[in-house]
């Protein structure tokens, strides 16, 4: 069975966009990164297990293996990327495009967050 992601509106490139995909592997229970945002559209795949997924103004949710993701990037937080599994490992592959020259994830700081809350769907 092939999984496809459609992306309706996907966010432009950067001005000279730089390209990075990498694998990522989540230990069991692992939180992921902190909250962060890139500057520019990042697209994934879940390898295997399950990401709790969640970007600023969307509700998270479970991306699991087979499953596709997608983030704007730009000014949109992204605030988990969490294995959602206690028992087993969770792999997925991003693919980030972010300007030149600017790194490929930028950490939020507890002030910004605090700032924006509202802009944070509600938690379950």
């Amino acid at each position: 069975m092939e999984t496809v992601a459609t992306v309706t509106h996907p966010s432009p490139l950067p001005e000279g966009a730089e390209a990075m995909t990498i694998l990522v592997t989540l230990p069991p229970g692992s939180p992921g990164l902190p909250p962060h945002r890139h500057s520019g559209p990042c697209y994934g795949y879940v390898l295997e297990g399950e990401m709790l997924f969640e970007l600023e103004g969307e509700p998270e949710r479970v991306v699991k293996a087979g499953e596709a993701f997608y983030e704007p990037g730009y000014d949109v937080i992204h605030y988990q990327d969490a294995n959602n599994l206690a028992d087993a490992e969770t792999r997925f592959l991003v693919t980030m495009f972010c300007a030149a020259g600017r790194p490929m994830i930028v950490p939020v700081s507890a002030e910004e967050l605090e700032a924006r809350r509202d802009r944070r769907a509600p938690r379950p």
